[in-house]
């Protein structure tokens, strides 16, 4: 039997105001696993967020404590705990924690395996949104918040 333990995961910290940890996965995460990936991640209040961006995988973000704003192409909604959100493969999406507490969820993507825009925005190439091959947020949604 194998356990991962959110307490005993350290985590890394994001220029987008974020702790995430990986659970289950490849590359050395706590329990391996092929087929999907699975984590754990904390948006700072009032701007805390997993930036604009995209992948070939479908994901779901299951928020379990907070709201946010939810981006998904074209669409922006409020989300609440007890809310999941599931995002095609290679639909842009984006949450930025909208309240005055931190924003928990957890993300689970399928098939596992590396995902670009972490390893992104750590190095500053993250694109921002509507520029290059990107496209614009959703009318209204909040806008990104990388530290460089």
């Amino acid at each position: 039997m194998i356990i991962a333990d959110i307490a005993k995961i350290p985590g890394r910290t994001f220029p987008a105001r974020r702790m995430g940890r990986g659970m289950v996965g490849q590359a050395g995460q706590p329990i391996p696993a092929k087929g999907f990936t699975m984590g754990y991640v904390v948006l700072e209040p009032n701007g805390g967020q997993v930036p604009w961006h995209n992948q070939e995988q479908e994901e779901v973000y299951m928020i379990l404590q907070g709201r946010g704003e939810m981006c998904v192409g074209t669409e922006r909604t409020e989300v609440t705990a007890g809310q999941a959100v599931y995002m095609p493969p290679t639909q842009f999406h984006q949450l930025t924690n909208i309240g005055d507490t931190p924003l928990h969820m957890m993300y689970i993507y399928c098939p596992g395996g590396d995902v670009a825009h972490w390893r992104q925005e750590l190095d500053g190439s993250l694109p921002p949104a509507g520029v290059g091959a990107t496209p614009a947020l959703p009318a209204g949604a909040q806008p990104q918040h990388i530290r460089k």
